[in-house]
């Protein structure tokens, strides 16, 4: 990937994925080691050769048939998570999604009058009792996939009907949730936070919830292999990985700040518009930018469904080292709803995800939005 000074000079200042070598080549050199301790890059161009019989109808999708039987491929790799991601620039040219569904709010107020309506009649409670906010209140999950395992339900019913206060509480819930089970448990203390908003992002219930777990032993194990790695990474580079990973995203213009926390748009998404939001811990600016992102995402860019997460380390002592690892939170877009193919195939399972929104123009519209 090594470029002349005379080639760096003309890396456009509109920043893309398909810009992404020529980005790398034209860092500072420290910035540049920082980065290739980090990622790979690599370029490849796939060809193909149509037959004149299928000109009218690439030209009318894709906008010229040259587009097609030449097209760029990006393929970026975390070398210290072993996370990577394909990029196509045929994909990732297409415009940010802004529609929403004509029928949304028929589908966000189905199901009005499930049990989650009535979290006191129709939902169980923990052996601790139930935790409440002004926004919403916890139930013991029906199915547990482990020992403590809750759902926090919010007072309203559509989970696309958020705002600030909304999300701090929940959030503010979660914690305090944990709270009573490690009352209940001290060895529990390994906390996570996750809400999958709509059924694309794996909701069976369509009223707003989000779902809480505290789990022994270890955490949970992609949350284990990002500390891991992230240990691996201190002792080999005495550096911490997360202020590194960050520094190489912000380097080619890939973050914004809200208060204390950054939002990264990642070069390895899992899947599209992947952001994580990285800070100390649940701030008022986490929770700002938390509001921020999702705001952005569902009134701006036509996001209806969605995952996000929170990493954090133990809530109490734990025998493995967390020296350094912050509060992180991943969300990702999981696509439109009207889309009957799963977003998540073979690749995605297996091999490396395939994504094709540009995290340049993801972090882009993120910074314009207020």
């Amino acid at each position: 990937m090594s470029l002349t000074e005379q080639q760096r000079a003309t890396v456009p200042a509109a920043r893309s994925i398909t810009q992404l070598a020529n980005l790398v080549a034209a860092l500072s050199v420290e910035e540049r080691a920082r980065f290739d301790r980090l990622m790979r890059v690599s370029i490849a161009t796939g060809r193909l050769v149509s037959p004149e019989s299928m000109h009218t109808w690439i030209r009318g999708l894709f906008g010229s048939v040259e587009a097609v039987e030449e097209q760029l491929n990006v393929k970026t790799t975390n070398c210290i998570t072993h996370e990577g991601t394909l990029f196509n620039a045929l994909r990732s040219s297409r415009p940010m999604e802004t529609e929403l569904p004509e029928d949304l709010d028929a589908i966000v107020t189905s199901g009005v009058g499930d049990p989650f309506c009535r979290p006191l009649e129709g939902t169980p409670a923990d052996v601790f009792g139930r935790v409440s906010g002004k926004h919403g209140i916890t139930a013991s999950n029906i199915a547990k996939y482990d020992a403590f395992h809750g759902v926090i339900v919010f007072n309203d019913h559509n989970p696309l009907a958020f705002d600030r206060d909304e999300i701090a509480d929940y959030l503010d819930i979660g914690f305090r949730w944990a709270d009573e089970v490690l009352n209940t448990d001290p060895a529990a203390r390994y906390y996570f936070f996750m809400w999958n908003c709509m059924w694309k992002s794996g909701a069976s219930i369509l009223h707003g919830h989000a779902q809480i777990a505290c789990t022994q032993d270890l955490h949970y194990a992609k949350i284990e292999h990002l500390r891991a790695a992230a240990e691996s990474y201190r002792a080999q580079h005495g550096a911490n990985y997360f202020a590194d990973l960050i520094a190489a995203h912000r380097a080619l213009g890939l973050t914004t700040t809200c208060g204390d926390t950054t939002i990264v748009a990642s070069l390895t998404p899992i899947k599209e518009k992947e952001v994580w939001l990285v800070a100390d811990g649940l701030s008022e600016s986490m929770k700002d930018a938390i509001y921020r992102v999702l705001d952005c995402y569902t009134r701006h860019l036509g996001v209806v469904s969605f995952n996000l997460v929170a990493y954090l380390p133990p809530l109490r002592p734990s025998p493995e080292s967390w020296d350094g690892f912050p509060l992180v939170v991943r969300i990702v877009d999981r696509g439109a709803l009207a889309n009957k193919t799963a977003d998540f195939g073979a690749m995605e399972l297996y091999a490396s995800s395939v994504v094709a929104s540009d995290p340049f123009k993801v972090i882009a519209a993120i910074e314009a939005y207020s």
